[in-house]
């Protein structure tokens, strides 16, 4: 069966002290979805089960992201994360510590509805 995209919305997120790429992209994530209210559910009877949810992650090192946890952590739908390059390194010049910034693109499917 195929399928629809019916939203998309981005964030962005960032780990300014521990170096963490999994916790910068949770970040984005939560900045993505966080401006999103999907009342059809509601309005359709449909279940949040038939939403495929699918996230691409930007970071600078992508293996460094855990996508299990942040698969984990999403609230609704069947949930698919993948980590991409991209994202921002930002080096503190006092301090030699790096900031980690992470993109997140949030996709929601659904099947074609009759």
């Amino acid at each position: 069966m195929s399928e629809r995209r019916f939203i998309i919305e981005m964030g962005m997120g960032n780990d300014q002290y521990g170096e963490d790429y999994t916790k910068a992209a949770a970040r984005a994530i939560e900045d993505a979805i966080r401006h999103s209210a999907i009342p059809m559910f509601e309005a359709t009877g449909l279940s949040h089960e038939d939403m495929r949810v699918q996230v691409t992650v930007g970071v600078a090192r992508p293996e460094a992201v855990d996508c299990a946890v942040l698969a984990a952590g999403l609230p609704r739908g069947r949930a698919e994360v993948r980590a991409v390059e991209g994202g921002l390194n930002v080096v503190n010049p006092d301090t030699g510590k790096m900031l980690v910034v992470a993109t997140a693109a949030v996709e929601a499917f659904l099947p074609k509805q009759g």
